[in-house]
């Protein structure tokens, strides 16, 4: 048991500073690379408008941008540690302010992708892994390679151009006001990024129920009188799906770094056209916080992941399977 817990213990610790580290030299990269960029934060402030020195001094001093580069990102990091995310230059207002403000559209379409990628997903996946071979299945598996191949930023172009011309009078695209019109607008960019999701998670359901239901358990099972379904369900069903949430999870924090295109073609005042913004004006602030906050999200997912299969499965955090 001591042994046991030791394992355990080295396992997380592990884990969590890989987290750390990753973390850190992410933070340093982003910090680098976007003050490699040719727009200068003092033209971004002043609107693009001719200053004196003592102004342009002034500004410097007053966003820290007189400060030296190390101390610059110390002051960030520090701040960031305590939920100051900056200020940003094009919008002069703090970056938290516009995450608030932001974060409600993109994490709705994350949701609802996710959702509706659940709920159609895993049972085409069953029923194709259990009818291998069919007709109905054959169809379905064509389908997903045909979701696979379109890219939702083109699916939400073509939706674009249908629903324009057969549902003039409907808004799909633009800001919103009230519960009604936020799942109006959001409806539509989850179904874009839901597709490829499907494709993917039915897939993996189908590959891991024909595995199951060509196991030698499941024909024992079913040799001693169980039903089909019996098997497909409370047998089978709880062994494939296991890789389907950890590939699920992942997916999550992908939609989330992949929705800044899907906003965009949509018009919606997420945190990927907040990004996608604050690149093109050189906003310091706003591309720091939004880059950092996403790969957050995505190696926060992952590492909860890896944490919670290493304790389940002891080859895992033994080091004799999966990824360590």
């Amino acid at each position: 048991m001591t042994k046991r817990g030791g394992t355990v213990r080295r396992f997380v610790v592990s884990k969590l500073l890989q987290y750390v580290f990753v973390m850190f030299c992410t933070s340093v990269i982003i910090f680098g690379l976007v003050r490699l960029g040719p727009t200068d934060p003092v033209s971004v402030i002043l609107g693009g408008k001719q200053s004196t020195p003592a102004t342009i001094a002034n500004i410097r001093s007053q966003f820290g941008l007189d400060k030296p580069v190390l101390t610059q990102y110390v002051d960030w990091i520090g701040g960031m540690l305590h939920g100051d995310f900056g200020l940003s230059y094009q919008y002069r207002q703090p970056v938290s302010l516009l995450l608030a403000q932001r974060l409600p559209t993109t994490l709705g379409i994350v949701v609802l992708a996710t959702l509706i990628a659940i709920v159609i997903a895993i049972p085409a996946g069953v029923y194709t892994g259990a009818k291998q071979h069919s007709v109905s299945a054959t169809v379905l598996s064509i389908i997903e390679l045909v979701l696979v191949a379109c890219p939702p930023f083109l699916t939400g172009i073509l939706m674009i151009w249908y629903l324009s011309t057969y549902m003039p009078g409907v808004a799909f695209t633009g800001s919103y006001n009230g519960w009604g019109e936020y799942f109006q607008r959001i409806s539509l960019p989850a179904v874009c990024m839901a597709f490829s999701m499907i494709a993917l998670i039915s897939r993996m359901m189908e590959r891991g129920m024909a595995d199951q239901l060509n196991s030698e358990y499941s024909m024992v099972i079913s040799a001693k009188g169980a039903s089909r379904s019996r098997v497909i369900w409370a047998h089978c069903f709880k062994n494939a799906v296991i890789p389907v949430i950890t590939v699920l999870g992942l997916q999550i924090g992908i939609l989330m770094v992949g929705s800044a295109l899907v906003e965009t073609v949509f018009s919606l005042p997420g945190v990927g056209t907040l990004l996608i913004d604050g690149v093109k004006a050189g906003d310091y602030g706003v591309v720091q916080a939004v880059t950092l906050l996403l790969v957050f999200v995505f190696m926060t997912i992952s590492t909860i992941l890896d944490l919670v299969y290493g304790l389940i499965d002891p080859r895992i955090r033994e080091g004799k399977g999966g990824d360590q």
